[in-house]
């Protein structure tokens, strides 16, 4: 979707559908035409309900009214929303073209949150099916006419924007076709035609000589051969600190011989959803051109059955020499971010955040409102918070303590990958992690219930891409601050 701001009205943009808010309590300010907008409104087919839609004619344009509810109440998020509603409407009307007039107290956040809503529910995925219908397509442009100039908050929402559909692509692509050396070369032809990025990508052979013998352990029992890889983006001063950023990919799940139930493995293409997030917010960051160092590690594997899978009882050494014991072979995530921790420590990160698809546990808990945050250093805990609240990519933070750190100790290793004891699952996870990252500031996004089919109207089924607006926050917050 192409993305534009204009001051000027929303008749000079040519558009053919233009989105007008509706407020509870205020009178509809338009440049268009008054014909049958106020009888529209008067007869209550429009109204300023939160997500009532309502469209007339006017002068060859569609004209489509969204209740935004009472001004006061408008949040980014809302606008996301009612974007995703407006561009929906647009579409069945056939429109090629949609313009959102806003009146000049329409603040800068408002108008990145209607370019997020309207580029993520414009997304199709469409690489293995027929193309489709003309008419089933969402308008190809959106306009933001606003009498105060949007433009450079509207060009990074729209990057963001179009970076977590690239997420989402990534996500939604079958695990035969996104094995881990198709990922890698995503990241390397992402590379290629962004300033500033490179990529450093190392196979099996490479990650067993350096000595990462968990991340090994859990791409052993697979035909396809692991890539762990690193994206180095430098736009801060050659001084500034570097955010490191930790992404699980694990292009395919099956549990290994611990074998997901069928109904569990279906979805598991979506287990490198955490990969995915790191990479495409390393982009967006270069294609914005932040100033700010961020390295990006993402461990890429698959976790299958075959004879030397690795088994329940296996011990196995970590790239920073820790002893642990398998309990579990499902518990592979872990066992891979383990390893990128402790990699993206040796490379110098000030702070470190892993996001992963990580426990079932935490969709106990949190549902698919909120990602789990760990953390081990409040400041940092505090960023991430912050960020997703700006980003409307909600976490939730969970409490670290020595007694759940105690329950990873393992009975003939150092550690166990998974505690024999049924609860606090997504926490002792964590502290599974917090090991390696040690006294790095450091924070863990556990995103098992927000990695895939989101219940937002501008997130449909499949990959959601959840992360890269949040990590891309995050790391605009270093830049920030320095």
């Amino acid at each position: 979707m192409d993305v534009a701001a204009t001051t000027e009205s929303s008749l000079s943009t040519g558009a053919d559908a233009v989105a007008l808010p509706l407020f509870d309590g205020e009178e509809l300010a338009t440049a268009l035409p008054d014909t049958g907008l106020r009888a529209l409104v008067d007869s209550g087919e429009a109204r300023p309900t939160y997500k009532h839609v309502a469209h007339t004619h006017i002068d060859g344009r569609r004209a489509i009214l969204v209740g935004l509810g009472a001004r006061r109440d408008l949040t980014p998020e809302r606008a996301r929303v009612a974007a995703a509603l407006g561009l929906r409407r647009a579409r069945k009307l056939g429109a090629t073209a949609l313009c959102w007039e806003l009146s000049e107290a329409t603040g800068e956040q408002i108008a990145e949150g209607l370019v997020h809503g309207s580029v993520l529910a414009a997304y199709r995925f469409d690489r293995f099916r027929p193309r489709r219908e003309p008419d089933s397509d969402a308008p190809q442009r959106l306009i933001i006419s606003c009498p105060r100039d949007t433009g450079a908050a509207v060009a990074r929402a729209a990057t963001v924007a179009a970076a977590q559909n690239r997420a989402r692509d990534l996500g939604n692509r079958p695990p035969n076709d996104l094995t881990p050396a198709a990922l890698a070369t995503y990241a390397a032809e992402t590379a290629e035609r962004l300033d500033g990025l490179d990529v450093l990508a190392l196979g099996g052979a490479q990650i067993r000589e350096l000595g990462m013998g968990a991340f090994a352990a859990v791409a052993q029992g697979s035909d396809q051969d692991p890539r762990l890889i690193a994206l180095r983006y430098d736009g801060g001063a050659a001084d500034a600190p570097r955010l490191g950023l930790v992404g699980k990919a694990v292009t395919f799940d099956s549990g290994g011989l611990w074998l997901k139930p069928n109904a569990s493995m279906v979805p598991m293409k979506f287990d490198m959803a955490g990969g995915a997030a790191v990479i495409e917010a390393i982009a967006a960051l270069a294609e914005l051109r932040a100033p700010v160092n961020v390295l990006g590690v993402v461990g890429a594997t698959e976790n299958m059955i075959s004879g030397s899978a690795m088994r329940p009882g296996d011990i196995v050494t970590a790239f920073d020499g820790t002893t642990v014991e398998i309990n579990n072979t499902d518990a592979e995530g872990r066992l891979v971010l383990a390893d990128c921790i402790a990699y993206a420590r040796r490379e110098g990160c000030a702070a470190l955040v892993d996001i992963a698809t990580l426990t079932g546990g935490v969709v106990v808990a949190l549902g698919s409102a909120y990602a789990g945050l760990m953390a081990n250093d409040d400041g940092l805990a505090a960023r991430v918070l912050e960020s997703g609240e700006r980003a409307g990519e909600l976490v939730w933070r969970l409490p670290l303590h020595p007694e759940y750190a105690e329950m990873i100790k393992g009975r003939y290793a150092q550690i166990s990958n998974r505690t024999e004891r049924r609860e606090a699952s997504a926490i002792t996870a964590a502290e599974f992690l917090h090991h390696f990252a040690g006294d790095s500031p450091w924070a863990h996004l556990d995103i098992a219930g927000v990695g895939d089919n989101g219940h937002r109207p501008y997130l449909d089924r499949g990959g959601t891409g959840f992360g890269v607006r949040l990590l891309t926050e995050l790391a605009l917050s270093f830049s920030a601050a320095a």
